[in-house]
């Protein structure tokens, strides 16, 4: 931890007692918020304090702008130390000076702070807890934003620890988002690097603003004229405040982060971005949003009308939503970035709801690439991981093409895990991925290869078995003098579009699986039939299947040796035992 996670972790030490560790978070977030938000203030305060005076709603909001610089102000009389010289009124001013933000700071009563108020005070808590704070100068000259960014990520996963919750349902690792972000930006680059760039990015699952945080840190290393607008969408109040904050801090616009559930009610419904990014949560259900989705899948066009997941599993709804709100083609096109886990590469049989989206994204010739991540790279899960990057206008000789990269083994192992992360990509390995998403081809197939959408399809095949009678063996017969298929012998046979190497697609369909049945089927059951009538097309990502990689066995003769090494050791240890 930082040295000033552990001065602030250290101000939740006077909670003690009154407070139950896994509560400390109510307390020691939006304390620190309003630090940095009071220090922040500090410089222009008599000066906004002036023109309140003069001027009061829409009208100040533009003079405050105009002569400051901030897209927020506070119109009290109070600040940290003006409040710390009345210790009998502190509640009661603490809730003046909070009253007088402006309206965009509505962050505080998402942690319903004046209840954590009234406690400290009737603790004897408040004014410690409050002088600790005004101990520390948080402003972004001494706090850099990213700084800052890691201060609330160190305290959310404390605090997540203490009280055994997921952390990582709140942020994702800053290297996981650096590689993400790089491969976002590496399309765009050259028109990234002119002079006043202007440029959106868009997260739906927010959290506390991590990923808008470091996307903006990426361009800005590169191009310091540029400027990133930062759009986000959260569910959970306590990540919205402290990811509004975050963003308001930075001078960027407060109504552009907003509450609520993205699935149930997108509040960028009339909005789409240059750049997406999103870490959905893995494996949640979507009940809660389950009228809305499936309302809106009837809608044609509409963000779920391509299929919807099982309700178990949410991840392929916001998949989706990201492919529609990347900006679209006659715009200039967008990219998106999603981070999801092995599910949606393959879940669900042929024509199922999760089958057909992957058939419209391929289809469609949205999917860029994807990259296999390390796994153990994220805080509260080891398994395996994918970024997906999506285009709606894909460079020339990326058309018709999707790239999968196995990055698994790029992984350096941390000094000290932190949950289940216990590996991390550095630098070295992100410019080894990148440099294989830019090379696009397959000069070395261990890592990178290019598939077209045909070869993920395929086609489910029922193959039927006659259904014989009891006594005599032979099959029993309709009244047409066709075989009854017996159900208990039915099984299925799945056909790649490219089976024997010939991507013949729909067209070929006929020719592809009678070619199949006669050389996979027919052979081993000749008495059997294709129902057509059941043929349905499937896609599906088999992407360790391309990858696989053969570790033959050891010789039994180097496991009996390791055996015979093994028994004589035991076999001393028991005489030395008996001796």
């Amino acid at each position: 931890m930082s040295s000033l996670g552990t001065f602030v972790w250290s101000i939740a030490d006077q909670l003690r007692g009154p407070y139950k560790p896994h509560q400390y978070g109510g307390v020691i977030l939006p304390l620190t918020i309003l630090r940095r938000l009071d220090c922040i203030l500090e410089p222009t305060r008599d000066e906004v304090r002036a023109l309140a005076k003069k001027y009061e709603g829409g009208a100040l909001d533009v003079q405050v702008r105009r002569a400051t610089g901030l897209s927020f102000y506070n119109t009290s009389e109070y600040d940290f130390g003006r409040l710390l010289e009345d210790p009998e009124g502190l509640r009661a001013n603490v809730m003046d000076y909070i009253t007088g933000f402006s309206a965009n700071i509505d962050v505080f009563e998402r942690f319903k702070f004046e209840n954590e108020l009234a406690t400290l005070d009737e603790k004897n808590r408040l004014y410690l807890v409050m002088s600790k704070f005004a101990e520390v100068d948080l402003h972004p000259d001494t706090v850099p934003n990213a700084e800052m960014g890691d201060l609330f990520e160190e305290l959310i996963r404390k605090f997540a620890e203490a009280s055994n919750e997921e952390a990582g349902e709140h942020y994702t690792p800053r290297d996981a988002i650096r590689l993400m972000v790089d491969l976002l930006f590496s399309e765009d680059n050259t028109a990234l690097l002119e002079p006043g760039t202007v440029r959106t990015i868009y997260d739906p699952t927010a959290g506390t603003g991590g990923m808008l945080s470091v996307a903006e840190e990426r361009l800005l290393e590169r191009n310091p004229g540029a400027r990133l607008r930062l759009y986000g969408q959260e569910i959970n109040d306590q990540s919205y405040a402290i990811c509004k904050s975050d963003l308001i801090a930075k001078g960027q616009d407060a109504s552009n982060v907003r509450l609520g559930d993205t699935l149930a009610d997108d509040l960028f419904f009339d909005r789409t971005f240059d750049f997406c990014m999103s870490n959905p949560p893995y494996g949640v259900d979507w009940k809660a949003s389950e009228d809305a989705v499936k309302a809106e899948a009837l809608a044609q066009g509409g963000r779920f009308s391509h299929g919807l997941p099982s309700v178990g599993d949410g991840q392929m709804l916001f998949l989706c939503h990201l492919a529609h709100k990347m900006r679209p083609e006659h715009e200039g096109g967008g990219r998106a970035g999603i981070v999801l886990n092995g599910s949606p590469l393959f879940n669900g049989a042929a024509e199922s709801g999760p089958s057909r989206i992957r058939q419209w994204l391929l289809k469609s010739d949205l999917v860029e690439a994807i990259v296999a991540l390390p796994t153990n790279m994220f805080f509260n899960t080891g398994i395996a991981t994918y970024i997906w990057i999506l285009d709606n206008t894909k460079r020339a000789e990326r058309k018709g093409k999707i790239q999968l990269i196995d990055a698994t083994s790029f992984w350096t192992k941390l000094r000290k895990n932190l949950g289940a992360k216990g590996r991390e990509i550095d630098a070295d390995a992100r410019d080894k991925i990148l440099a294989l998403y830019d090379a696009f081809d397959e000069a070395d197939p261990e890592y990178s290869k290019v598939f077209t959408a045909d070869d993920f399809a395929y086609w489910t095949i029922t193959v039927e078995r006659p259904l014989l009678d009891e006594e005599t063996g032979e099959p029993i017969t309709d009244k047409k003098g066709n075989p009854k298929p017996d159900a208990k012998r039915r099984d299925t046979e799945n056909i790649p579009f490219t089976y024997r190497g010939n991507a013949l697609g729909h067209d070929g369909r006929d020719a592809t699986i009678a070619a199949y049945f006669a050389a996979e089927v027919l052979p081993h059951v000749p008495d059997a039939w294709i129902d057509v009538k059941k043929t349905k097309v499937g896609y599906e990502i088999p992407f360790t299947r391309h990858f696989y990689k053969y570790v033959p066995p050891r010789p039994l003769a180097e496991i009996d040796a390791d055996l015979e090494a093994q028994v004589a050791k035991i076999m001393g240890l028991l005489s030395e035992i008996e001796a």
